[in-house]
């Protein structure tokens, strides 16, 4: 057998594989034999067909997946032993003019494109300047917070009268154009919120309706053509929501009002366990730090983007741009090429910051350990659960979630991936100058 590369420029190169019958004549022998051994065919007892009546029968494909495999494997052990770095994976050049006879005989020749991973030089110095933010939360926030979990932990109430935030329980028939109830048309009887109607005008008339009054609604205007609001509204799929254009008829058959739990110690007890709050300046001072630790989040990922766009946008990188838009094309078959135009200048980018990470990790002797993975998996997951219900959940239960989370492959690369770049975004930070800077929250949102 005899590889070769051929080296087109410093970006794109050629392997040829030259492979003669001496280099699969044996396996693809054993591959008859083992195949008569477990073939059950009519006339023949099971595993003492003839080698070769099996060689007859299917010697031509059994010989083209073993000069598959045998082109897999050494293609994969020339690129390692060669120590090549390529970008995607290689490329089968497609000859028409060598035509084989597959009849164990040929001696075959196929020739690979290789993308080339560029050289990538990264220095990380004193020099490198960014801002990392101090996120705090102004009152606005924090008091929108504190009536959420108020709200949440409140009871149902029907007063006579809607109010802000309620909730209409109701009767919806779509329009004519004329103003009359469409016959035929859709009737449904849901829940309108009214904290996700948008337009002010609109949310007016819904407030002061007692039961069994009747209104108007545009449901496109009131929801600023959310159609998934509007879908669950109207037990209708969400395309058609989309496409709806008809004002409804709204008949109130109930008000209900999600009253806020008192600020007494039950209260507190229940949020945060026994004893551990006693007072509403406690409760505001726990909750300011629960908001707070989520707007770290905020502002980690706001210096991570920031590093990631200077780094991307200043180190100079060349890539096989031709080889890579003909693999993303091999390599997902309903990819057009309007959404190739549209996607590669992101996908380009992402590829370098992965270089320029794997270039960190190699030359500043990184690692990443399966503890890290398992302690950012619990961590997000930990943060999921909390949505829902600011009690933390129990130390074993939720390390037994985690063990079951990274049993799923995708589960354990996503935060494998998530884990490398914050070790990467660390050594980044530990050797930049990081300026400090308080901001509150509504101003924070701002920068994003």
């Amino acid at each position: 057998m005899n590889i070769t590369q051929e080296k087109i420029n410093d970006l794109n190169a050629v392997v040829k594989i030259k492979i003669a019958p001496e280099d699969y004549t044996a396996k693809v022998e054993k591959a008859i034999k083992d195949q008569a051994k477990k073939a059950n065919l009519p006339g023949f007892r099971k595993g003492m067909v003839p080698a070769g009546h099996i060689k007859k029968m299917y010697g031509k494909s059994i010989l083209v997946e073993e000069i598959n495999n045998l082109l897999g494997e050494t293609l994969n052990k020339y690129l390692t032993d060669e120590k090549v770095e390529i970008l995607g994976q290689p490329l089968p050049v497609m000859d028409d003019s060598k035509e084989f006879k597959w009849d164990n005989t040929d001696e075959f020749e196929f020739d690979y494109e290789l993308g080339l991973a560029p050289a990538v030089e990264v220095s990380i110095t004193s020099k490198d300047k960014f801002t990392a933010y101090d996120v705090k939360a102004d009152e606005e926030t924090l008091a929108a917070r504190i009536k959420n979990i108020r709200r949440s932990y409140g009871k149902m109430t029907n007063p006579e009268v809607s109010a802000d935030d309620d909730v209409l329980y109701a009767e919806l028939a779509q329009l004519s154009p004329d103003g009359s109830v469409f016959e035929g048309g859709i009737k449904h009887t849901g829940s309108i919120r009214l904290d996700q109607v948008k337009d002010k005008k609109i949310l007016k008339s819904l407030i002061g309706l007692k039961k069994e009054d009747v209104v108007e609604l545009d449901l496109q205007k009131a929801f600023e053509k959310n159609e998934a609001i509007i879908a669950k509204l109207l037990n209708i799929s969400e395309e058609d929501a989309k496409e709806l254009n008809s004002k409804f008829q709204v008949t109130v058959k109930n008000v209900n009002r999600l009253e806020e739990a008192d600020l007494n110690q039950e209260f507190f007890d229940k949020i945060f366990g026994e004893g551990v709050v006693t007072d509403e300046a406690g409760f505001n001072a726990k909750i300011t730090e629960e908001v707070e630790g989520m707007f770290k989040q905020d502002a980690d990922r706001k210096l991570q983007n920031d590093i990631y766009t200077k780094l991307t946008e200043s180190i100079k990188m060349e890539l096989p741009d031709e080889f890579l838009r003909k693999w993303l094309k091999a390599t997902n078959e309903k990819l057009t090429d309007a959404e190739l135009a549209e996607g590669y200048d992101d996908f380009a980018k992402n590829l370098k910051w992965t270089l320029i990470e794997n270039k960190l990790i190699k030359d500043n002797n990184i690692e990443i350990k399966y503890e890290d993975v398992f302690q950012t998996a619990k961590q997000r997951l930990d943060a999921q659960f909390r949505m829902y219900s600011p009690s933390p959940m129990p130390e074993d239960q939720l390390a037994q979630y985690t063990a079951t989370f990274l049993k799923e492959k995708d589960n354990a690369n996503r935060i494998f991936e998530e884990v490398k770049a914050l070790k990467v975004f660390d050594y980044i930070k530990s050797a930049a100058t990081i300026d400090q800077k308080e901001i509150a929250y509504n101003k924070f949102v701002e920068l994003a």
